[in-house]
């Protein structure tokens, strides 16, 4: 068999999509007024940081300004996230989860958890931790090559 990287990356790709699509169909399916995944993933990071700027939001999902203020303005329009202006600088904006907010993150990530988890039954602890482990290398090297382009 040769190495075919094109065919690698095509399988990586499809198998990525399948499993988000698959997570998120479970997720709606158990999440009364569900949310799309680019506004879980945005309760994720803003949950993971405390606060954070939307310029912040922006480079760290990798979308334009104008995108994240759509995102936020919907989860704020539902009571989830909140923006607060620096007293010192009143351009400035800091997103924050709400008790809502951290409420349905914790929620979805329980979700998220038992989802996961009732598949990973069908693997062994070394091929679990093998395949993370592998990914998060993925990951690394992708962040290390970006600091350096």
């Amino acid at each position: 068999m040769t190495f075919n990287p094109q065919q690698l990356i095509q399988r990586y790709m499809s198998a990525q999509s399948t499993v988000m699509k698959q997570l998120f169909q479970q997720l709606d399916q158990s999440t009364p007024n569900m949310m799309t995944p680019e506004q879980f993933q945005t309760i994720c990071i803003i949950y993971d940081h405390g606060t954070c700027t939307p310029t912040c939001l922006a480079d760290t999902l990798m979308v334009g300004k104008s995108s994240v203020t759509a995102i936020v303005s919907r989860l704020a329009g539902r009571g989830l996230v909140e923006r607060t202006r620096d007293d010192s600088d009143r351009r400035q904006v800091y997103l924050s989860l709400t008790e809502t907010g951290q409420e349905t993150y914790q929620q979805m990530s329980a979700k998220v958890q038992a989802i996961v988890s009732s598949y990973l039954t069908y693997f062994q602890e070394e091929e679990i931790e093998s395949f993370i482990s592998k990914f998060e290398r993925l990951a690394k090297l992708m962040v290390e090559g970006s600091d350096t382009r």
